[in-house]
């Protein structure tokens, strides 16, 4: 049961509220199917409901656009790599923390969100309104990574340092996934496997 922690929420959230993400999670599923399958254009509100089982005006009470309602498939990976982040071991670093898979997770679970992760993304390239979405809900994960940053090195969140590294890493992460999903060469690898590469680029540096 979840417990309140110097203003957090901390623990397991109520039924409820993992009802309502799983049913978050599920429209954003099939909005994507449906994008991927028939545009973005040619895709209806109400077509995304039926699909998710629900009806349009609860839809509406999840989600403002039709675009918005990929957002929880996109926010549920960086809301899990936080949340690990957050707890991760002093002694061991941040990029093994971030390559990590989830834990809890099928294999097929897995598979069946990267593939639909890999569709959304290969959309934000030509459909303004994914794209939209994809760089606000980066734009939103960057405090929260100010956050973890700041409580390794014990600085406040609003100072710099905490800052720029949580603007490198979220931007890291972002070119990490896009550069998976844009991959279309036989045998491309993982996302964790593009985020490792990203990463190794990021702390080397900028050139001279």
């Amino acid at each position: 049961m979840a417990e309140e922690k110097d203003g957090r929420r901390v623990g397991r959230p109520p039924l409820t509220e993992r009802r309502k993400a799983a049913t978050r999670l599920e429209i954003a599923r099939e909005a994507v199917r449906l994008f991927a399958a028939q545009g973005v254009a040619a895709t209806t509100a109400d077509e995304i409901a039926a699909a998710a089982g629900i009806s349009p005006r609860t839809l509406w009470r999840y989600c403002s656009s039709k675009e918005e309602c990929v957002g929880p498939l996109l926010t549920t990976a960086l809301d899990a790599a936080a949340e690990r982040l957050t707890s991760w071991p002093r002694e061991r670093t941040l990029t093994d923390g971030i390559s990590a898979h989830p834990p809890g997770r099928s294999a097929t679970a897995l598979a069946e969100d990267e593939q639909a992760l890999r569709d959304l993304v290969r959309l934000v390239r030509t459909e303004p309104g994914l794209r939209a979405v994809w760089l606000q809900v980066h734009h939103a994960a960057e405090p929260v990574l100010a956050r973890v940053f700041a409580a390794r090195t014990g600085l406040s969140p609003d100072a710099l340092a905490p800052r720029v590294q949580a603007a490198l890493l979220n931007t890291a992460l972002r070119v990490a996934v896009e550069e998976w999903a844009w991959n279309t060469a036989p045998g491309a690898g993982s996302p964790g496997e593009a985020i490792t590469e990203v990463l190794a680029i990021a702390e080397a540096g900028l050139p001279r």
